[in-house]
């Protein structure tokens, strides 16, 4: 019961404090003070003050854009363990549910997006789906290949079969799925070089162009979804990425939470070194991740 309790409050709490970080990372390393680090949840808690305008020509499906993207990324949170624990959440076949959870938030947001009759959020719905179909590969292959490792067809068993008993002897295989991951986890994130969560230039935007309709609390939860997105993954990434695992008991979440925090690091570094690539050269770098996961896929049953 307090696992669980644990769990529940470092996705609602934690998520915001890693654009904190990533945002002050990528201040400290252009020379700038950079916002404080809890400035995302003063943004968040201004946002769920105000009121929000929607347009006459909308339908439900604009409003229920952001809380069924908010709500599937919540329900994908419980069935990922943190800190070594067991998830809120777990039954054989989670990891089909999983993906398929931010498939269901992209379908809703792209979906209100097109509701508004915009050129500009037409356009950001278009990339955003066709990126997402190179992109679910790349998760399914890493997630079959370490289900072909560890005999698991849930995500606590397969992730926590692959946070230290894999290294040993599949550490090639654990290497390509994490730097596969990583890139998916930029990718769908919208994150630099895939995309750049900052700009105001319509014509090379891809997630936030297909908000641009949205205003208080629906952008607070389109942004507050994005956040735990970000932890989410994370979490996957984090999990591979140990070779000794993560612990159980208060040094896991404490292992955990330092962990996705240099993670955010991570991030932030990565985009400050690098610019935002071509929108035609963004394919390739998916398909490059999708042949990494091929590989250790078949690193797995060598």
């Amino acid at each position: 019961m307090v696992d669980t309790l644990i769990h529940i409050l470092l996705a609602l709490l934690m998520p915001p404090l890693l654009i904190g970080v990533i945002n002050r990372t990528k201040a400290l390393m252009a020379g700038r003070r950079g916002a404080p680090l809890l400035q995302p949840y003063v943004e968040l808690a201004r946002l769920w003050r105000k009121g929000s305008v929607f347009s006459r020509t909308t339908s439900w499906l604009f409003r229920a854009g952001p809380l069924v993207a908010l709500a599937a990324t919540l329900l994908a949170a419980l069935l990922v363990p943190f800190g070594g624990h067991n998830p809120p959440v777990a039954f054989i076949g989670d990891l089909v549910l999983f993906a398929y959870l931010f498939g269901l938030s992209r379908f809703f947001t792209t979906v209100s997006a097109l509701d508004t009759g915009s050129s500009f959020e037409g356009m950001g719905a278009a990339r955003e789906v066709t990126f997402g179909c190179l992109t679910e590969p790349v998760l399914f292959l890493v997630l079959v290949a370490l289900a072909r490792e560890s005999g698991s067809l849930s995500l606590n068993g397969l992730l926590t079969h692959a946070s230290g008993e894999m290294w040993p002897y599949e550490a090639a295989a654990l290497l390509l799925m994490v730097g596969a991951l990583f890139v998916l986890l930029l990718a769908e994130n919208c994150r630099i070089p895939f995309d750049d969560p900052t700009t105001h230039l319509e014509l090379t935007m891809i997630h936030e162009a297909m908000v641009l309709d949205h205003s208080g609390p629906a952008f607070g939860m389109i942004l507050y979804s994005a956040a735990l997105k970000l932890f989410v993954l994370g979490a996957l990434v984090l999990h591979l990425a140990l070779p000794f695992g993560i612990g159980e008991g208060l040094l896991g979440w404490l292992s955990f939470s330092a962990g996705m925090l240099v993670l955010a690091v991570a991030v932030g570094l990565v985009e400050s070194v690098m610019a935002r690539l071509r929108l035609l050269q963004v394919p390739r770098l998916l398909v490059a991740a999708a042949a990494l996961a091929a590989f250790a896929l078949l690193l797995t049953v060598r």
